[in-house]
């Protein structure tokens, strides 16, 4: 068969993938002799003229971009109705298959491997186009190591903020930051937190959260914290581990300010535990024991200690000739005096000096006695305590009195929606009902506005799985009703109610799903030929054969209808059909 060429230059080769907006073949760009890959739009979006007008503008956008960890956009056109983008084709593999091939990755693959993504997606944040669908499967790497991020085809940029994004995928549940999951717009910290759990399931080989459908997986990134990659790989760093949970932080203020600075901190990381390898730092010598109690104290305060010199060594004299007579002399003089102190020290032992004085009229001085301290009694009074009252459910008016009457400090916090508590009342309140608290205390309490009203938001001609996903995590009660449409087969065309009506959390919405191209078959058994023919054509279809049949082939049908009149039809009548087949008619012969 002969290969499709786009405007005499792109040649289609093979079909490589496939997804919400459009199939993905291998080409060849004839002009430059290279492999590329084409991106051609599905043809129901071909007539929406709004989805082509962000399309072109954003592959315009995206073809801005220049950096090393980003797949090129090298061309953009039409050819007839089909709407494509060429891009650069990278040799390699997904990551996401490569993690399923090899499990975990080896930590230093895997802190390289996010490095490069956070570079490539600064540099597409700087560009202000935020990729909203950051996982695995959009980022390649090639035998040798180099990544490049791939399918900016949903992502938004800063200039096209006044186009609708009709048609846009909603993005992957497993890597969805929270605030996407909330319906609120993506920022550049949404891409972060992607990176985040990808980063995790390199280094764990699995999600940091499943569940059994889109929705369960969604309320989670919202409400649940992460479970700390380190319980399931042991060898990961806690350094390490406390850089992916700040990116998957649900606070978006508190993930790294930019992709930059996330790079930076896997790149600081990365950097310090290499030269951790090569140099092992000395051991560090032992530390004394801390000191307890006032010696403690004495120790914190006493001026560093100065080391003790060696001690000397002896000297050895030699004694003077002709002196052995005068030695002798000091000898007798110094036992004398020694044996002088011995006596003194035995007296005073055995109050022999205290005897001499009481015999002898001596008088003994008195000892001197130091007046005890006085003691001032110290005030222990013990402070007023009060009980926190219930103040949920009542009026501001009712809840303030309720907690001045308890001798304590009310104050409001800003209203906030409530799906529990009708407006006007209070819905929560810090300390809770009944703790026990010092008298004066601040209790905090928030006032209900209602349920929370949010406009419905356009989905149609989005994938049906990913419109029931989104308007899931909003809070809707979905029901999917599959009918045929011009539309494709598997995307929105109808909504119940219509985009753009107020709705609160819990309200239905019926989403209409194309089942395709599709037309019923009108039932024209007992229609004149002319008139079956008239309403089949009416209907979409078209007629191409009548087999006219006598009595000999219908039997006991003979009787029931005239010469004429059409018997049987195939499609049978009410079978749905593809718009434009044709239709055979059984006609009783003449």
């Amino acid at each position: 068969m002969q290969k499709r060429v786009l405007n005499h230059r792109y040649e289609i080769e093979r079909r490589i993938g496939e997804g919400g907006m459009a199939r993905v073949y291998l080409g060849r760009d004839l002009r430059l002799n290279r492999r590329v890959a084409i991106k051609a739009l599905h043809e129901h979006y071909a007539s929406d003229m709004t989805f082509l007008q962000r399309f072109h503008h954003e592959a315009q956008a995206a073809a801005g971009l220049r950096h090393p960890c980003i797949v090129n956009v090298y061309d953009v056109g039409q050819d007839g109705d089909i709407h494509y983008i060429v891009m650069e084709y990278v040799e390699g593999s997904d990551l996401k298959s490569l993690l399923l091939r090899n499990g975990p990755l080896p930590i230093d693959q895997a802190v390289a491997i996010a490095e490069q993504v956070a570079d490539g997606l600064e540099a597409a944040h700087r560009m202000g186009m935020v990729h909203r669908d950051v996982k695995p499967q959009n980022i390649l790497v090639s035998p040798s190591g180099e990544v490049k991020i791939t399918d900016f085809g949903i992502a938004k940029s800063s200039l096209s903020t006044a186009l609708t994004e009709t048609g846009v995928t909603f993005g992957t549940a497993d890597y969805l930051s929270p605030e996407q999951a909330r319906g609120l717009s993506a920022t550049p910290r949404s891409d972060i937190y992607a990176l985040g759990v990808t980063l995790y399931e390199m280094l764990t080989g699995r999600l940091p959260f499943t569940g059994e459908n889109a929705v369960a997986v969604a309320m989670q990134h919202v409400s649940v914290d992460p479970p700390p990659p380190r319980m399931f790989n042991a060898q990961i760093p806690s350094r390490l581990e406390e850089l992916v949970l700040a990116a998957l932080s649900k606070n978006p203020d508190e993930r790294p300010a930019s992709a930059r600075e996330f790079a930076q901190m896997l790149r600081t990381y990365r950097v310090a535990s290499q030269e951790a390898t090569v140099v092992r730092p000395a051991p560090r010598p032992p530390q004394p024991r801390p000191v307890a109690g006032v010696a403690a104290a004495a120790a914190a305060n006493a001026p560093a200690r100065t080391p003790l010199p060696p001690p000397r060594s002896p000297v050895v004299t030699q004694a003077p000739p002709s002196s052995g007579g005068r030695d002798l002399g000091v000898f007798l003089l110094g036992m004398m005096f020694i044996g002088l102190i011995l006596g003194v020290v035995y007296l005073a032992a055995t109050g022999t000096f205290d005897n001499l004085f009481q015999s002898g009229g001596g008088t003994r001085p008195p000892p001197i006695v130091l007046p005890e301290p006085i003691e001032e009694p110290t005030a222990t009074p013990e402070p007023q305590m009060a009980i926190v009252p219930d103040v949920i459910g009542l009026d501001e008016r009712s809840a303030i009195a309720a907690i001045e009457g308890a001798g304590l400090l009310p104050y409001a916090e800003l209203p906030r929606a409530s799906d529990v508590v009708s407006a006007g009342l209070v819905f929560d309140q810090f300390p809770p009902a009944s703790t026990v608290v010092t008298a004066s205390t601040v209790v905090t309490y928030v006032v209900s506005t209602g349920p929370e009203s949010i406009p419905l938001p356009d989905v149609v001609t989005m994938r049906g799985i990913d419109a029931e996903f989104q308007l899931r995590s909003l809070g809707f009660q979905v029901q999917v009703v599959s009918a045929p449409d011009r539309l494709s087969a598997g995307f929105v065309f109808r909504t119940d109610p219509p985009a753009g009506t107020p709705l609160r959390r819990g309200d239905p919405v019926t989403i209409f799903v194309s089942i395709g191209d599709k037309v019923r078959m009108p039932d024209v058994t007992g229609l004149a030929e002319e008139e079956a023919i008239r309403r089949i054509e009416i209907a979409g279809l078209s007629w191409s054969y009548s087999d006219y049949q006598g009595c000999d082939k219908l039997g006991d049908l003979c009787d029931r209808y005239a010469p004429g009149v059409v018997v049987s039809s195939i499609p049978r009548g009410g079978d749905l059909v593809d718009r434009g087949s044709p239709v055979t008619l059984g006609v009783r012969a003449p």
